[in-house]
């Protein structure tokens, strides 16, 4: 196993697949994590925040961070049924298997930060699994990514409008507060989520859980 660099899901690069008159939602399929990672990472984003006042960065509550597997975009209710009988056929294929937390970092570098992230120590099966997810959600009519998959779980999305000095702070505050490992967590399931932007920020629904191979 080697820890993965990872990439941030950008959802401008996502051609979502637009439906005349059709009501649609927002919706993601992810991993959910273990209630122990989750007091772990609630416990480092804690402490980075409190090192890090200001409004320049958007924090993700500990609660909503998930191991994103293939952000969908807009997905018509129409379509829901199909999508979820589809995704629930290919997660099946699959054996469980163990990811491990660690390491504090940022997107695209320490030095130049705009998306704090914990990164995933993963074996090859997590790969294969999104590979498998990422083709039958293309036969579907949303685009695969063009790059290669890397697993992160974000913490905090740092705003355009920081300065230069917000940056250098940023940047040190990270490089001085190390994290290690976090835990493990044993993935029996796939999840779709839906998205829905309030105010307060983005709240997730589970439409559905989808079980790996049980024997």
């Amino acid at each position: 196993m080697r820890w993965i660099r990872p990439f941030i899901w950008n959802e401008g690069f996502q051609e979502r697949k637009q439906t005349s008159r059709m009501p649609v939602i927002r919706a993601f399929i992810a991993i959910e994590l273990s209630p122990e990672i989750y007091d772990k990472l609630d416990e480092v984003e804690n402490q980075v925040q409190q090192k890090l006042e200001g409004g320049v960065i958007r924090w993700v509550p500990a609660i909503n961070i998930h191991l994103t597997l293939k952000f969908l975009g807009d997905v018509s209710l129409a379509n829901l049924e199909v999508l979820k009988k589809i995704l629930a056929s290919e997660v099946s294929k699959y054996a469980p298997f163990e990811i491990s937390v660690g390491e504090l970092g940022a997107f695209p570098s320490i030095r130049r930060p705009r998306v704090i992230w914990v990164g995933v120590q993963a074996p090859q099966d997590l790969s294969i699994l999104q590979h498998g997810i990422e083709t039958e959600m293309a036969g579907l009519g949303y685009a695969p990514e063009n790059r290669e998959f890397s697993p992160h779980l974000t913490l905090g999305r740092i705003s355009r409008n920081a300065s230069s000095q917000d940056l250098r702070k940023i940047g040190d505050v990270l490089s001085t507060n190390k994290v290690g490992y976090l835990g493990a967590a044993r993935v029996f399931s796939v999840n779709l989520f839906r998205s829905d932007l309030k105010p307060g920020g983005a709240v997730y629904s589970k439409l559905m859980t989808a079980p790996l191979k049980t024997d």
